[in-house]
Formats: structure tokens, C-alpha cells, sequence
């Protein structure tokens, strides 16, 4: 239950926001999203007791490009918010391999098996060069399409990519994992014993 509500939290705004921009444009989009974010936050707080860095930032470049993006009328500021949040989130992980500490270890401590030193430091790098990815993508797709492609591309587009990315980091992880990893159906027999 934990993965999935934290998923759902996650998921949650980004679909709000889809489904509000075909309803009523980017502006109320906007508009929803700086309601639904502050929402998340107290879901996952409830939920689950803590709310994660990647979502207070989140929710702060919400709340501050959406306002400069309603103030000014202007959509650029609400599309340039993907930008920022990854090219934080990859230059601090790219400060942290720089100082030999893996951040990303912090972030994904409790949801990954422990790793080796080398396991973190490739995983933190690979994360750190895909997040550069999609700055470079969300800056190419806003700029060359139009407003509602933009919301799409970065609801489904952008999330599915990261799935992809995932689940192609899982072998290397494997291969790190300081402790095998087991399956849930290994966790229920060595309980039932």
C-alpha cells in the first residue's frame, strides 16, 4: 500500500492538471495545480508521515512559477518549471558524486536494497544524466509544440520515459545489491516458517 499511495500522490496532480488544461486551458490548469500540490503534500503527510524533498520542491516551483504564470498572463513560467525542478535535482546529484556522497542514497534509501558504494555511484550518475535528459527534452518539447501537446507529452511522455529509465536501472541494482533481493512471495514463505 505504501508504493502505491506514494505513486498516487505523485501521479495525482500531474493528472489533475492534464485533465483541468483540457477542461479549461493552461491558466486554469495552473490554477488547479496550485491547489492540488499543497493537497499532495497533505496526503502524503496523513498518509504517510513525511513528505518527500522531490515533493516540496515541487510544490514551491508550483506555487511560485504558477503564480509569476497567472500574474503575467504568461505560460512560458509554468513550462519552464519541469526545467528547473530536473536541472536542480541533476546538478545537486552531480555536486554529490563531485563530493563523493550519494544523495540519491538518501532519497531512495528505504524503497532500494542496499547497495554497494559502486551500485550508488552508478545509479546516482545514471540519474543524474537522465534528469539532464529532461531538461533538455522538456526545454525542445515546449518550445516546439503547442500548449496542449506540451501537457501531454509531460504527463504521459515524461512519465512513461521514467518508467523506462527505472526499470532499466533494475539489473545494474541486482547486480549492486549488497543482500539478494527477494520477492514477495520469498518474504511470505520465510514468514509462514
Amino acid at each position: 500500500m505504501k508504493g502505491s499511495t506514494k505513486f498516487i500522490i505523485e501521479i495525482g496532480p500531474l493528472l489533475t492538471f492534464f485533465i483541468a488544461n483540457s477542461i479549461w486551458g493552461i491558466f486554469g490548469a495552473t490554477m488547479v495545480l496550485m491547489v492540488v500540490m499543497p493537497t499532495a503534500m497533505l496526503a502524503s503527510w496523513k498518509l504517510q508521515g513525511k513528505i518527500s524533498p522531490t515533493l516540496w520542491l515541487s510544490a514551491f516551483l508550483v506555487l511560485v512559477m504558477g503564480g509569476i504564470t497567472l500574474y503575467f498572463n504568461d505560460e512560458r513560467f509554468i513550462k519552464i518549471k519541469p526545467t528547473i525542478l530536473y536541472g536542480f535535482f541533476s546538478l545537486l546529484l552531480f555536486y554529490g558524486m563531485w563530493r563523493k556522497k550519494p544523495f540519491l542514497q538518501y532519497i531512495f534509501d528505504q524503497a532500494m536494497p542496499p547497495l554497494s558504494e559502486r551500485g550508488w555511484y552508478l545509479l546516482t550518475r545514471n540519474w543524474a544524466y537522465f534528469l539532464m535528459f529532461k531538461v533538455f527534452l522538456n526545454e525542445a518539447v515546449w518550445r516546439n509544440v503547442s500548449t496542449d501537446t506540451w501537457v501531454a507529452v509531460k504527463v504521459f511522455g515524461f512519465t512513461t520515459i521514467t518508467f523506462i529509465f527505472f526499470f532499466a536501472q533494475i539489473p545494474m541494482i541486482m547486480r549492486h545489491a549488497l543482500e539478494p533481493v527477494a520477492n514477495d512471495n520469498d518474504k511470505l514463505e520465510k514468514k509462514d516458517k
